[in-house]
């Protein structure tokens, strides 16, 4: 009864966030640039789910797009986290491959993740597009990124799976500009 009062609730709210998060990601894209995600346990998956999607295909046929996981490379993980801090695991990978033009999608079901926070703050600094996803509440840092989407919700089941369903949504989003711009080239 919660996710569907929850999704209901969304429903009206997260149209316009969807659609911006995939103006975003095409826009760096078509620019050359790349999609880097992040996120801890749950939203981990969640995020590399999402880079699965660009990379091979959601449901239509397209290129393949450029999008890197960041909590996929145990020995990157685990050395940063040894030699920095885990706080500084996916602020330092994005400090290596993240560029100005490029788009960090963070994932936090709580939206205070220390390691979230600071891969965020390392993206704005670089010059790139933030696009969060949290559960209820979360850092006054969120309010700074370019596409905010909150679940109100502190039950981390129900935010995991909203996420989710906004993460597809976002890839159609992609998926419809992607095809379009491959078809007036």
């Amino acid at each position: 009864m919660e996710l569907s009062n929850l999704a209901a609730a969304l429903a009206g709210q997260v149209g316009p966030h969807v659609e911006r998060a995939g103006e975003l990601i095409v826009e760096s894209f078509a620019g050359g640039g790349k999609l880097l995600a992040c996120g801890n346990g749950g939203s981990a998956a969640d995020a590399q789910h999402f880079v699965a999607e660009l990379l091979g295909r959601m449901s239509r046929e397209r290129e393949s797009l450029p999008a890197v996981t960041l909590s996929v490379d145990p020995s990157a993980v685990t050395a940063i986290g040894n030699d920095y801090g885990y706080e500084r695991v996916f602020a330092r990978q994005i400090e290596g491959l993240g560029r100005s033009g490029d788009v960090l999608l963070a994932i936090s079901t709580s939206g205070r993740s220390p390691n979230v926070l600071r891969a965020i703050e390392t993206a704005i600094a670089r010059g790139m597009r933030v696009i969060v996803l949290a559960g209820k509440g979360g850092d006054e840092l969120l309010e700074r990124c370019d596409v905010r989407v909150h679940i109100p919700s502190s039950n981390t089941q129900r935010v995991q799976e909203l996420h989710m369903a906004v993460l597809h949504a976002i890839c159609e989003q992609v998926d419809d500009r992607v095809l379009r711009l491959a078809a007036l080239s």
